[in-house]
């Protein structure tokens, strides 16, 4: 049932396409993945633009590991390292649609609607409890559970367009979201605008 190693060893870009729809839980917390980001390796917005360092580790392989950072020195973000082995790539998990664990993510961020729990990357993480502690972990054992896509997402229309939260590289259309979705982190993306 799980996603297993060869789901991530594939082009980043078809990747965090692929995932949306997916559901992650962590611990029994978690949702269907309704926003992505895709970083490669000569992407100047992507840690291993720089070359191998033991912050960027993890990047470098093997796929299906979670590459876990600290940013802005406040949230950790959770990233699916993809392609294989000594690519350096990865997958940044902006958003899900909360749908296990509700109550454990309330305690974790507060009485909140349930669109706000994890509608951008430092939401997700607080809201099921992923700190840095998980970097380099595996992503197809537990403590992850990451699932294929449930039949009713099979023909959800996925959106792409330029990336957020970044400096470099904006213009580059790897975001990717569910089309409609008011989980995902905001400005929606202008198809969803309206």
């Amino acid at each position: 049932m799980r996603l297993d190693r060869d789901f991530y060893a594939r082009s980043v870009h078809e990747v965090a396409r692929d995932l949306i729809g997916c559901t992650l839980l962590f611990e029994g917390c978690g949702g269907v993945v309704v926003e992505t980001e895709s970083y490669e390796r000569n992407d100047p917005a992507c840690h291993a633009y720089v070359g191998r360092t033991a912050r960027n580790e993890v990047l470098f392989g093997p796929p299906g590991r979670a590459y876990v950072y600290l940013s802005y020195g406040i949230h950790s973000l959770l990233n699916a390292v993809a392609e294989p082995d000594g690519t350096a790539a990865a997958v940044l998990i902006r958003a899900l649609e909360p749908t296990e664990g509700l109550d454990a993510m309330r305690a974790r961020r507060g009485e909140r609607p349930d669109q706000d729990l994890c509608s951008g990357p430092g939401k997700l993480t607080e809201a099921l409890g992923i700190g840095l502690e998980m970097n380099g972990v595996d992503l197809t054992a537990e403590p992850f559970r990451l699932l294929p896509r449930a039949r009713e997402w099979s023909a959800a229309e996925i959106v792409a367009g330029p990336r957020i939260g970044i400096s470099k590289a904006t213009e580059r259309p790897w975001r990717f979201c569910a089309g409609g979705s008011r989980f995902v982190s905001r400005p929606w993306p202008v198809a969803m605008a309206a």
